[in-house]
């Protein structure tokens, strides 16, 4: 399944985002078809029941769901009972689908995010980053899958202007990608660490290179060169669509050009082996996110190549889609 995260029409405070599946070119509301459900079998209370099961809010599910594939399965499959019996609104005449036009926005998928890691998992583009410091690659990186915590509050979604800090002269994107805990775990092995999964999504982890430079050279951070945005979406693909770890095509275009183009499966860490290293002696809880780090030629760092204010970035990868974003002007002071 394709889970996202949505409004018909502008947002507003009464037409807040709600957790929908993208099936056949519509957008499936869960939590409607649950309502309707309910209604149908007489219930008064049938929007209540139905936020019990499936709440609007992906975050939400994630954290007091037993096995939130299946509930989501659930909704679809009442959606596709209702479609044979033509049932598609509520008795007050909500909809329970729409289709996927011009009147759908779409936002970060995951609405809040419990913690942020961030890994280091691509040999190429490590080698490359400190290839660039002249240094070679710490044998310490070949012995833990290493990693950072960003912060949660700056994530944005697909179609968002990309914010360029007053702070920083040197932007950069970064293509990876990344999966969503839906099931918590301490000490999880790498044996059984895929059951923690709960989807996975494209990660555009943007970058004031220049501040960043002079954060790393302290050996502290990223914080500021991080912090300030980081990008998921456009949907989350459920782990069930794939047999084991996705060996995915990555590409990232900028103003229709092909900058980069890698691999998911090309990673000398593996996500069984970022999430059992995460977790030894501490938690993983559903609803944290999870990123492989930047796939090789991934970034402008490795080319030399650097993204202006008006470009718009394309982070592609195979099965899951497209992220779309164009960049913003410098803030001034």
């Amino acid at each position: 399944m394709k889970i996202c995260r949505y409004t018909h029409g502008a947002p507003s405070s009464i037409n807040r985002p709600r957790l929908g599946i993208i099936y056949d070119d519509h957008i499936i509301d869960p939590n409607l078809c649950f309502q309707l459900d309910f209604e149908r079998e007489g219930y008064q209370n049938y929007q209540e029941r139905a936020d019990h099961i499936m709440p609007t809010s992906l975050s939400k599910l994630l954290k007091t769901s037993l096995n939130p594939i299946e509930d989501l399965e659930a909704g679809l499959a009442l959606y596709l009972f209702f479609e044979k019996l033509g049932l598609f609104h509520l008795e007050d005449h909500t909809p329970i689908v729409y289709e996927y036009d011009q009147h759908i926005k779409l936002f970060s998928p995951l609405d809040q995010i419990a913690t942020y890691r961030d890994f280091y998992a691509h040999e190429e583009h490590v080698k490359k980053g400190f290839s660039k410091r002249n240094e070679p690659v710490p044998e310490e990186w070949y012995e833990i899958p290493a990693y950072y915590k960003g912060a949660t509050q700056g994530f944005i979604g697909p179609d968002d202007i990309i914010p360029w800090p007053s702070y920083t002269n040197v932007l950069d994107y970064e293509l990876e990608l990344a999966v969503v805990i839906g099931r918590d775990g301490k000490n999880i092995k790498e044996s059984n660490a895929l059951d923690h999964i709960f989807g996975y999504t494209i990660l555009n982890d943007i970058s004031a290179r220049d501040i960043q430079k002079k954060e790393m050279k302290v050996r502290l951070g990223p914080a500021k060169g991080k912090d300030f945005c980081s990008i998921l979406g456009p949907v989350i693909v459920t782990r069930d669509e794939f047999e084991n770890e996705p060996n995915l095509r990555m590409t990232a275009t900028i103003n229709g050009e092909k900058w980069s183009e890698g691999q998911s499966g090309d990673f000398h860490y593996s996500f069984s082996q970022m999430i059992a290293h995460a977790s030894n002696e501490e938690w993983l809880v559903a609803g944290d996110l999870i990123g492989s780090g930047t796939v090789g030629t991934g970034c402008g760092l490795e080319l030399d190549r650097w993204i202006q204010p008006g470009d718009e970035i394309s982070l592609e990868v195979e099965s899951i889609g497209v992220l779309k974003n164009k960049v913003g002007q410098k803030e001034k002071r």
